[in-house]
């Protein structure tokens, strides 16, 4: 068993409801505790027409109406990690719901990076103090009556975290579904050789953990799906399963990496997500904008 994960033979098994967000690919999660009724959000949407410069909050109030409905008391909002395909809507969320604002206490790390990207000025915190809580490798915590850890999994982006809670995983972008790998790591901070370390830490979990992804492009002959276990990744992760090793993953990852293009929302979800949530602070007028670097990235 990986050090500082929970002893899933004696974990509750806490109830999970997955929201999936056709337009990022993104399933956000509603981790509720039966015994008392405490939950936690994990990686919310906020919606945005990037062509259209609007934003919207039709997936986050999903999430509000579901826990109005349900009687459930919101405790955490976690980001697994400072997303690139969505904006957070995590500010949002603690206005409607309450509860604190995690992340992996090497958001340090991400802000650095991106504060000089989008050049941002000497007002803008680079210390995670934009979130309520900054979470260590290996620290427990409780929502309600179920026992959690934060086992940091970097290598996708230094700040990413996999959250385990009972006998359920959310790893963020570290693993993907057996037919289709794993993330990415050709961003700035983004390392291969520590993306497989950090997965093989996961992997390393009990065979019956449920794992839940940030993310799920389909496959062939499939849509959306978003739920797995450690068992399944062993045995079929097309990256990642046993028998592939450290070089041979990283030259794959590296092949795959060349190929792909830049997110979508890339641009945007940063400036908000390094932020916690929050959109651009208004101008006199009252407008907001989003900054676009050149030939940056």
């Amino acid at each position: 068993m990986t050090a500082n994960a929970p002893d899933l033979a004696a974990a509750a098994r806490p109830v999970v409801t997955a929201f999936p967000d056709p337009d990022t690919n993104t399933i956000s999660y509603v981790v509720a505790d039966p015994e008392t009724g405490a939950a936690a959000i994990i990686d919310p949407v906020l919606d945005l027409d990037y062509a259209a410069g609007r934003i919207a909050h039709r997936s986050a109030d999903a999430l509000v109406a579901f826990v109005e409905a349900n009687g459930l008391k919101v405790e955490r909002l976690i980001e697994t990690h400072v997303h690139a395909d969505h904006l957070s809507a995590a500010a949002y969320l603690r206005e409607r719901l309450g509860g604190e604002i995690g992340i992996g206490e090497k958001i340090t790390l991400v802000q650095e990076t991106f504060g000089a990207v989008f050049d941002e000025g000497p007002d803008f915190r680079r210390d995670g103090s934009q979130f309520d809580r900054l979470y260590r490798d290996g620290e427990r915590y409780r929502i309600g009556a179920l026992e959690a850890v934060a086992l940091a999994t970097p290598g996708h982006t230094p700040a990413c975290m996999t959250h385990v809670i009972g006998d359920a995983a959310f790893v963020g972008d570290t693993l993907f579904m057996p037919d289709s790998g794993s993330a990415r790591a050709d961003f700035p901070g983004g390392d291969a050789r520590t993306l497989y370390r950090s997965a093989r830490r996961i992997l390393d979990l009990p065979p019956q953990t449920r794992l839940f992804l940030c993310h799920d492009y389909g496959g062939e002959g499939r849509g959306m799906v978003w739920e797995t276990t450690v068992a399944e990744e062993r045995a079929h992760n097309i990256h990642l399963r046993d028998g592939i090793d450290e070089d041979a993953f990283v030259a794959r990852r590296a092949a795959r990496d060349a190929t792909l293009a830049m997110p979508r929302l890339i641009l945007p979800s940063l400036q908000v997500n390094m932020k916690a949530g929050r959109l651009p602070e208004p101008n006199a007028a009252g407008k907001r904008f989003f900054k676009l670097p050149i030939d940056t990235l």
